[in-house]
């Protein structure tokens, strides 16, 4: 029903834009992937999850006030999922990560610019200064 689909949308906004959201949505969907199947089964099913989550955290949310807003919160919670130490979480996290990167700079690339490549490019760019 759509009432449900939009509550379930509200309360998953509101979880992403908390300190730690964006990393809690992904291990709540991710839960579970890659065990099953054979091997190439597996690594499918990984990718799609993958793409839909990234899908999920590039779309900002109606309840969301700017799309400004949504990066500035969203953005440097992304970059945090590049710094997973597991192996198995961290593969998972960066794929959802680096995708999510794409589509974002697709999508808004002055927002992702911003947000996104120059937090990531920061330290080198501290390197080339000095």
């Amino acid at each position: 029903p759509a009432w449900l689909r939009r509550l379930c949308g509200q309360l998953l906004s509101e979880r992403l834009m908390r300190p730690s959201g964006v990393q809690a949505v992904v291990r709540g969907i991710m839960e579970g992937t890659g065990a099953g199947g054979t091997g190439a089964e597996a690594a499918a099913v990984d990718w799609r999850k993958c793409d839909t989550v990234a899908k999920i955290l590039a779309s900002c949310p109606q309840q969301c006030l700017s799309l400004e807003d949504y990066y500035r919160l969203v953005c440097p919670q992304i970059l945090d999922l590049l710094h997973i130490r597991d192996k198995l979480t961290a593969r998972q996290f960066q794929r959802v990560a680096t995708t999510t990167l794409l589509t974002m700079a697709k999508e808004h690339p002055q927002l992702a610019e911003k947000h996104l490549v120059q937090p990531m490019l920061a330290p080198l760019l501290r390197c080339l200064d000095t």
